[in-house]
């Protein structure tokens, strides 16, 4: 059964490049969100046991959607892409609930360390 991803960004071409740096061959069903809001309500209907966040959205940016998952149970593996290097803003996302924080772009090498170190690669 494939995996429900959900990509979170306002900018297509950057859901669109996370996307391309997913591993080839991960059985995964992807559901995209160009904000905050729309995140949410993926997550809600079970379209997001993984979820790739950034943090600059409009609606409702990364931050205020880690604080809602967390108040809500935070049954979701959430991976923070963001472009976002502000002093804190790593540890700031991990006390919400982040397994982890990947700088932008977004590459393979980047993101397979992150997934198997939680076992959600191939």
């Amino acid at each position: 059964m494939a995996l429900p991803v959900l990509v979170v960004d306002d900018s297509a071409l950057a859901r669109k490049i996370l996307i391309k740096s997913l591993p080839p061959g991960w059985d995964v069903d992807i559901t995209q969100a160009s904000n905050g809001k729309d995140a949410l309500a993926h997550y809600r209907a079970g379209r997001a046991s993984v979820m790739f966040l950034d943090l600059t959205m409009p609606d409702l940016n990364g931050y205020q959607v880690l604080e809602e998952l967390q108040h809500e149970g935070l049954d979701t593996f959430v991976i923070v892409v963001s472009a976002d290097a502000q002093t804190g803003a790593l540890e700031r996302v991990k006390k919400l609930g982040a397994i982890a924080f990947i700088q932008k772009p977004v590459t393979p090498e980047k993101l397979l360390p992150v997934l198997k170190e939680y076992g959600l690669d191939v």
